[in-house]
Order: C-alpha cells, then structure tokens, then sequence
C-alpha cells in the first residue's frame, strides 16, 4: 500500500513540475536587450549605457489628516540614462500604502509616475512610510517616503 502511495506521489510531482515549467507568470515577454549589465566580461564600466531614474522629489508630506481619510500623490520621474528603464516591481512597507507604476519600458528621456495612496484608518500619530521601486538600474532600488500627521476628528479642533 506505502508503495502505490508513494508512486502516486511521485507521479503527482513530476506532473507538476513538467507543467508548471511550461507556465508563464503573466509578465510580457521584454527583450533581452533592455538588460544591461554595468560591467563588461573584462571587467570594464558599461555603466554609460544604463537607464537612470530621476525623481522630481522622493519625499512627501500630506501633512495633517483625519483618521479615514485616503490621500495619494503622483511621484514623476524620467529616465535620464541612454537605454530603455524598466519598473520590474515596487514594494510598500505596509499595507496601508499601494502603488501603481508603469509596466512597459520607459525611453530615454521620457517620463512617467509611481502613484502612491495612503489610508490613514486606523492610524494616529506621525505616519511615515516608504515605497522601494525595483528597476534595471545602478543601484537597482530606490526609496521613497510619504509622510503625514493623523488626528482623530476631536483632536483636529482643539
């Protein structure tokens, strides 16, 4: 009986496996030419070549808010580099914040946002939290901070 069971399992796996192989994760496929590697085989800088986040700002405040109130706010940037920057993820450090970006190579010198929105329910006191973008760049992360002061309704007019 241990026997049967354990050949239904391995055959179980190996279906897996071979399925889940031939699987896509959703992502559309990209040109291997968008990836650049700032050094050579040689070990030379290629670092001329990378695309370049630039942000307008990486900092901002919504100032004084009431709890339950929702705020979001568009962080611009532009690519400054000379090859096509790719946004592969952003991250927050709560659940509290969401963020949309671009899914498609950005050209040198154009630009898009990262939007990011806050929701202050349930919270009280300085609020401050980050968002890391992950991209095709040197270094591949960057962070920005939002930022906001929480009151309950009662204290706003005290």
């Amino acid at each position: 009986m241990k026997s049967v069971f354990y050949t239904a399992c391995v055959f179980v796996f190996a279906s897996m496996m071979i399925i889940s192989c031939g699987r896509r994760n959703g992502n559309t496929d990209l040109p291997g030419s968008i990836v650049t590697n700032p050094n050579s085989a040689d070990g030379k800088s290629t670092a001329g070549g990378l695309p370049v986040i630039s942000f307008e700002k990486d900092f901002h405040d919504f100032g004084k808010l009431i709890s339950g109130e929702q705020v979001t706010y568009a962080f611009k940037f532009k690519n400054t580099g000379n090859s096509l920057l790719l946004i592969s993820s952003v991250s927050t450090s709560c659940g509290c914040t969401v963020s949309s970006f671009p899914k498609q190579p950005i050209k040198p010198g154009e630009g898009a946002t990262i939007d990011v929105s806050f929701d202050s329910q349930g919270k009280h006191g300085i609020q401050t939290k980050t968002v890391t973008v992950f991209a095709n760049t040197q270094p591949p992360t960057t962070t920005l901070r939002i930022q906001s002061m929480v009151y309950e309704a009662d204290e706003i007019n005290k």
